[in-house]
């Protein structure tokens, strides 16, 4: 049991959690694309992300995985997003490391997500069963040139200081 629920219930909570993080997350990227700041989803993908993070920890602890470290980064990032939007409020540097560090976050919770998509889908596990197989990998660097390339577009449109994206 893990915070009065079963590991099963505890582990929908959580991937449900990833989710939202993740579909919230996508939003506010796009937003930031489009010069827009969407203050309410950005606080769902905030929370929603962290929470992500910090169940990732309740889980029975078998040594450091992949996954705790991925978990450990996460957190560091999100930190540094939250500081950047909410204390740092966008201004001067703090635009570009909001930006940064906020899809950084989406990015490792959807690394995640593709980690567990070839550990417990069927099909995709049939064809990475140890994660090591062209298909995994190929899935990894597809998402992350992605992200990249989003990364770029929010930094050229991301500027919450101009009227038309206020």
């Amino acid at each position: 049991m893990i915070l009065g629920m079963s590991i099963a219930a505890f582990t929908q909570v959580h991937v449900a959690l990833s989710l939202i993080g993740i579909a919230s997350g996508l939003i506010v990227v796009f937003g930031m694309i489009g010069g827009r700041r969407l203050p309410a989803l950005t606080a769902i993908f905030l929370i929603a992300t962290a929470a992500t993070s910090v169940t990732g920890f309740l889980f029975p602890f078998k040594g450091v995985t992949p996954g705790i470290a991925i978990g450990i980064l996460s957190t560091a990032v999100l930190l540094l997003a939250a500081i950047a939007r909410y204390g740092g409020h966008l201004r001067g540097v703090w635009r570009g490391t909001w930006v940064i560090a906020a899809i950084l976050a989406l990015y490792f919770n959807f690394f995640v997500l593709i980690v567990q998509s070839f550990e417990k889908v069927p099909a995709l596990r049939r064809l990475a069963p140890t994660q090591s197989a062209m298909p995994f990998k190929l899935t990894q660097l597809v998402a992350l040139a992605g992200f990249i390339v989003l990364t770029v577009l929010a930094i050229k449109g991301f500027r919450p200081g101009e009227p038309s994206g206020a």
